[in-house]
């Protein structure tokens, strides 16, 4: 995975565009939180009681707090362990209908989903998303659709 080359780097390439996301969805996040895709950790660094998961060790060494090494299609997690779920800019590697399966399955009171619009599948995941979840509010960022499911 090209992750475990960029983890060094990632953060002064990608570091300020994902605080900007993380800064408009920060006001709906509380309680016990799982970052899917967590990469370096943004989320942790501002929030307590933050598990970061991501598939990549290198990028999650430099995460702070609890980190998982796992994927979003198969979280090692039990039902309602968390109150929200955040992925920022990470689904669009996923197979998506596993994803959604675990997402039901967490029954966190509050999801915040952002995908890339250039990614080459985000309408068919944008669609599946609000087939699974059709109470999603959709956001239209720069780069990004940002779901929000309450």
């Amino acid at each position: 995975m090209m992750y475990k080359y960029l983890a060094k780097g990632y953060d002064e390439l990608y570091g300020a565009e994902q605080e900007a996301k993380l800064r408009k969805v920060a006001h709906l996040i509380h309680g016990r939180v799982l970052d899917i895709g967590a990469g370096t950790g943004i989320v942790a660094r501002h929030f307590p009681h933050v598990v970061s998961l991501d598939p990549t060790w290198e990028m999650l060494q430099k995460a702070p707090g609890m980190k998982v090494l796992g994927r979003a299609e198969y979280l090692p997690f039990k039902a309602k362990s968390f109150d929200t779920i955040i992925s920022l800019t990470a689904l669009h590697h996923a197979e998506i209908p596993l994803v959604i399966k675990e997402l039901q399955r967490m029954q966190a009171k509050t999801m915040i989903l952002s995908l890339l619009k250039k990614s080459k599948n985000c309408k068919e995941i944008l669609q599946k998303l609000q087939r699974a979840f059709p109470k999603a509010k959709i956001i239209d960022e720069e780069k990004d659709l940002l779901i929000v499911i309450e």
